[in-house]
């Protein structure tokens, strides 16, 4: 990616702090490890709490644990805020072509555990977007699984992750989400699953629009960008993930959508480049 013609976000809420790689709880430290079966558990559509033994975190006991720490001018969090920066660009005129105002998100660096308005965060959770609070979270160790772990390495890859969080938020602000949840707490839980996956696909086309937006505005790609964040998107597919961890995978189950169906739709929007592009929720039809 090429930041020449961008900006850093203002946007940005760095609670990164204290010692030590994992975050204790009743005495141990939950480590990267468990973390990875707790996030591979969240896409099943199972509480991680499960996998990690603890029903809930007190905010004290988070606060304690993981201090709030004054904002960094690392290599990380610089490209973060770039990032963020991009999008808030490319969203903001978006908008304005379709006569709405953009309000900017935040998004929250954390190390294990923060306090959210939608609960507690967990790095088990992976990346996620609160719209209570229309924060985005991320605790960056989940980019160095995504590189060992999901083979899914490259700048890009980092930043769809990121596109793909505030893909949610733009679905917040246009009143897709609360729609959505609505409808899922009247649906049975296959039904449920179904109105997720179309959400998450929705996010992903969100992604590819603003890739495809910043670039014809700034020139942020380069070779093999495009390539690292079609990895990503197939690496966090529910049938992957399922596959790794059982051996097989359960289509009814699905929250997020298939490797091939997240690829495309990150590609349907990076092509046309247009919300329109982005109905996923158009008919009844197969994804």
């Amino acid at each position: 990616m090429r930041f020449d013609n961008s900006r850093e976000s203002s946007n940005v809420e760095d609670r990164r702090g204290g010692g030590g790689g994992g975050l204790p709880v009743g005495g141990r430290s939950i480590g990267l490890g468990t973390i990875v079966l707790a996030l591979v558990a969240m896409y099943f559509g199972v509480d991680p709490s499960v996998v990690l033994n603890q029903t809930a975190v007190a905010p004290s006991r988070v606060e304690q644990a993981r201090p709030a720490a004054a904002p960094a001018n690392d290599a990380e969090s610089k490209f973060v805020r770039h990032v963020l920066a991009e999008t808030e660009d490319t969203w903001q005129q978006i908008f304005r072509q379709n006569g709405k105002q953009y309000a900017e998100p935040t998004l929250v660096l954390f190390t294990g555990a923060t306090r959210t308005a939608c609960g507690v965060g967990q790095a088990a959770m992976g990346p996620f977007y609160c719209p209570a609070d229309q924060k985005v979270y991320i605790d960056l160790a989940f980019y160095q699984e995504l590189r060992s772990r999901f083979n899914a390495p490259g700048d890009f890859a980092q930043a769809y992750v990121i596109a793909h969080e505030v893909g949610h938020h733009v679905q917040n602000l246009l009143g897709i989400s609360d729609k959505v949840q609505a409808a899922r707490q009247r649906a049975g839980e296959r039904q449920a699953n179904e109105l997720s996956v179309r959400l998450e696909l929705q996010a992903d086309c969100l992604a590819g629009v603003w890739a495809k937006n910043a670039d014809a505005a700034r020139g942020i790609l380069e070779a093999g960008d495009v390539e690292e964040a079609l990895r990503a998107a197939s690496a966090i597919g529910d049938d992957t993930l399922q596959k790794q961890a059982q051996g097989y995978a359960v289509p009814d189950s699905f929250t997020h959508g298939s490797a091939e169906q997240r690829v495309r739709w990150f590609k349907r929007g990076m092509d046309a480049g247009q919300l329109a592009a982005c109905n996923t929720f158009q008919g009844r039809g197969s994804l």
